[in-house]
């Protein structure tokens, strides 16, 4: 007998659910133990996925898999920034940093310091092993720091130093996060969010006023 219609929609639907399953559970477990330490049947367990799902939703092994979980990331890390830097002119600058800061500095807290930037992990681990996963970190970034850049932009700050301080406020962000896991402290993250207040202070300020 052939399937029905309804049928084959609730297939794809379930198919759907456990890939996502999976890409969150390598996304976990990267942060937990990072890409190299994080195997696929650890994935699977973790995931409650079957075994042969695994080459079904992910042809390209490990590898893909990774890659979707950065993108996970990105996608959960973009919602964090929009939510903190929204683009609307009447939110103050340094309260709109603040917010972001906090926001991160909570996060990492509640794991005691267990959990960082997965996208940093991997890029550290596979950046020059894997030109998907590397490729895949660097749109990540780019695309955190496109936020940063738009919500300058709104602010008046010209477009090339916007994007400038973009860049620069993911690496500082990034790296800040990876020394407060070592330190177990959010103060290089409060610093990192300190300086950066200062530059787009600064940034946002007209020339004939600074």
């Amino acid at each position: 007998m052939s399937p029905t219609e309804p049928v084959r929609k609730g297939a794809v639907r379930k198919g759907d659910a456990v890939k996502s399953r999976m890409a969150v559970s390598m996304l976990e477990l990267i942060q937990r133990q990072g890409y190299a330490g994080t195997g696929l049947n650890a994935v699977l367990e973790h995931a409650g996925a079957p075994k042969g799902s695994l080459y079904f939703h992910f042809p390209g092994g490990k590898e893909q898999l990774g890659v979707q979980a950065i993108a996970l990331a990105a996608d959960q890390f973009t919602a964090l920034i929009r939510e903190c830097l929204t683009t609307d002119p009447a939110t103050e600058l340094g309260e709109a940093i603040e917010s972001a800061i906090d926001a991160l500095a909570e996060l990492m807290a509640a794991s005691d310091y267990t959990l960082g930037c997965p996208v940093s992990v991997v890029t550290l681990e596979m950046g020059n092993a894997s030109e998907a996963l590397r490729t895949a970190c660097t749109d990540a970034y780019d695309s955190w720091a496109a936020l940063v850049e738009e919500f300058l932009v709104a602010r008046k700050v010209a477009p090339a130093e916007a994007k400038l301080l973009g860049s620069a406020a993911v690496s500082l962000i990034e790296g800040a996060l990876i020394i407060s896991r070592a330190r177990r402290s959010p103060r290089p993250l409060r610093d990192a969010g300190a300086s950066l207040r200062s530059l787009a202070g600064a940034a946002a300020t007209p020339k004939e006023s600074r």
